[in-house]
């Protein structure tokens, strides 16, 4: 990894990465919320899904800028 990195060709890895935590976190929120909100426990779905979103929307503003 650090060879890609130090070399300069590759930054396929980085973008995945950098993608995967992104994107991963906050879709792992929403099933979650998704999962509570099935079995009765609104509050706490709408937290995670309140979550999620400013998650998603300060992830995107910082690493979309660093890209």
């Amino acid at each position: 990894m650090f060879n890609l990195v130090i070399e300069g060709g590759n930054y396929f890895w980085a973008f995945v990465f950098v993608l995967t935590i992104t994107l991963g976190v906050p879709s792992l929120l929403i099933i979650i919320g998704l999962i509570l909100r099935t079995k009765k426990k609104k509050k706490a779905s709408k937290v995670l899904f309140i979550i999620a979103t400013i998650y998603l929307i300060i992830c995107l503003g910082v690493c979309g800028s660093m890209m």
